[in-house]
């Protein structure tokens, strides 16, 4: 009888450790989105005194980046962030870096311009860049077939895609959330296996509902940027890896801009937090690699202000590629969506109405926001090591910043036109 109970007992165990291991992923899910279901254990108090970092900072900005240092630590304040981070180019030379904040509250190790954010969807502008370099040497057309590159897609649906519809999300695949391919719905929510490759990542999606007619519509979904990495290394007959490195970050010397899974034994790289009420948590370790080209990437902020001043040289993508992803679509017009950035026109104070490409990102403990501004030839990169009920709380620091360094560089006489 005895004997009968604990094999009861160790049945009964069982079934539920498997049931709690299979619906963690959703608890992850749901603490995600919401602050009141987050578990009340394993929480840490935000230190009062937040470390400022060391600026990198070129001698006609000292007094921008001192005032500029003070606005981030205002907002790291005001939005209960770990930590929070920017970098601003002006004529393609990176003027101003720092960062307030930990990038290990448990091991208060301060942040620095040299600490690396998730970065989220602005990897979907990293990808951008890549398939314009494709472009630009004729590797690839905008408006071929994908089937053209890749013979053996996995759903035969997607063999009229274009280039064009996956980088401006008018192909019509569904977003992450909306995934009818059940396994693959579950994997993208438990983040626990590894992707080597961007074919193999196909296989969280390939068996899910097409929404649309493409190019008919917009709807913004991961999935376009996924098929899209997979369709480029075909094209280049290379691994998306050695693509992104060959034609886009060596060129620019961006050693921090690399797959979320590559950085596990970076001193510099952030802990990713939940956040509760002046408390942080570390983020529950996830992979990433199902959506590299979507969502994947680290960077420093300045990397990735680097990589969008590389937009703005000619000899790195051409001027006439230039404005084709530059050119918001009609049928996007609620957002703005070019080709891998959006096109915003807003209001600086003290500046005026500036017209700015961007792209945002939200990760799993983590935010980014990069800024182009042609008529300035500057950029701006922002990541924090949080994720904010309303991102532009994050975000529209990014006005602050530029009410600084726009006047700063124009009375430095270095504001040139590209």
């Amino acid at each position: 009888m005895a004997q009968l109970k604990r094999k009861r007992f160790y049945l009964f165990a069982l079934v539920l450790g498997t049931l709690v291991w299979s619906l963690w992923p959703i608890y992850g899910f749901l603490s995600n989105q919401y602050e009141t279901a987050r578990l009340p254990w394993g929480w840490t108090a935000l230190p009062a005194e937040a470390p400022i970092g060391t600026a990198h900072v070129t001698a006609d900005f000292v007094e921008a980046s001192n005032e500029a240092t003070k606005i981030l630590e205002r907002r790291r304040a005001k939005i209960d962030a770990p930590s929070l981070s920017a970098a601003i180019t002006l004529n393609g030379e990176l003027i101003w870096a720092n960062a307030v904040g930990w990038q290990d509250v448990a091991k208060n190790t301060p942040a620095s311009h040299q600490t690396l954010y998730r970065i989220g969807s602005t990897s979907k502008a990293v990808t951008a860049t890549g398939l314009a370099r494709l472009i630009a040497e004729g590797t690839m057309d905008l408006d071929a077939p994908i089937s053209a590159y890749s013979k053996d897609l996995p759903n035969p649906d997607w063999k009229n895609f274009t280039p064009r519809q996956l980088i401006s999300h008018t192909a019509g695949l569904t977003a992450y959330e909306e995934n009818t391919d059940w396994i693959g719905f579950y994997q993208s929510l438990a983040l626990r296996r590894h992707f080597e490759d961007p074919n193999t990542s196909l296989s969280v999606f390939d068996d899910a509902d097409i929404l649309y007619e493409a190019g008919t519509r917009f709807h913004y979904s991961g999935f376009d940027n996924v098929l899209l990495s997979a369709v480029m290394q075909d094209a280049a007959d290379m691994s998306f890896n050695a693509l992104m490195s060959s034609r886009v970050f060596a060129p620019n010397n961006l050693a921090s801009l690399q797959p979320d899974t590559s950085r596990k034994n970076n001193p510099h790289k952030a802990v990713s937090y939940q956040t509760k009420t002046g408390k942080v948590k570390p983020w529950r370790r996830v992979d990433l690699s199902h959506k590299l080209a979507a969502g994947g990437y680290v960077s420093t902020p300045s990397d990735l202000a680097v990589l969008g001043a590389a937009w703005l040289e000619d000899d790195f993508i051409p001027a006439d590629i230039r404005e084709v992803f530059w050119a918001p679509l009609p049928i996007s017009k609620e957002q703005d969506y070019a080709l891998g950035f959006r096109r915003k026109s807003w209001r600086i104070e003290g500046v005026g109405e500036i017209e700015h490409l961007n792209h945002g990102g939200v990760s799993k403990g983590a935010q980014c926001w990069l800024m182009i501004i042609p008529e300035h030839n500057m950029t701006l990169a922002i990541s924090t090591n949080r994720r904010t009920d309303r991102f532009f709380d994050f975000a529209d620091v990014y006005l602050d910043l530029l009410e600084v360094f726009i006047p700063a560089s124009q009375k430095s006489g270095q504001n040139l036109t590209p």
